[in-house]
């Protein structure tokens, strides 16, 4: 999969009914993933821990509820995210992204599977890197 580069947004708590929302205007195909579906017992686990809309238009829009204990406001909810299985290059990109900014979560492996970082880079934007992993 060649690496892409789109919009990623948070919401507080309602990242089904927008995404379902943008699908209803751009049509297309909607995958949704709660925390609950990756283990999450406890408060929170309906809520989206990540979900994609890919459109026969070619766009592609990811969104997620803010996890618990992480701050929600206006402003910080847009972020760019990086996603592809092309390791070097994503990689590559991460160490020049968070170059002189502030990382968030460290570029590891994660509970999904594939290696994913968050990062602010030096002018106040925020990077989610995502690495998929190869199939064996």
């Amino acid at each position: 999969m060649p690496s892409r580069l789109n919009p990623y947004i948070a919401f507080d708590g309602d990242a089904r009914q927008a995404m379902e929302f943008y699908k209803g205007i751009f049509g297309g195909t909607l995958t949704v993933n709660t925390f609950g579906d990756f283990g999450q017992k406890e408060a929170g686990a309906d809520k989206i821990m990540h979900s994609m809309l890919e459109t026969d238009s070619g766009f592609t829009l990811m969104a997620a509820d803010s996890p618990p204990g992480m701050e929600y406001k206006y402003g910080n909810n847009i972020s760019v995210s990086l996603s592809g299985d092309n390791a070097d290059e994503l990689r590559g990109y991460w160490d020049k992204l968070s170059g002189g900014g502030t990382v968030s979560v460290p570029l590891e492996k994660q509970m999904w599977g594939d290696v994913f970082g968050m990062c602010t880079d030096r002018f106040g934007i925020i990077w989610l890197v995502n690495i998929s992993e190869q199939p064996a």
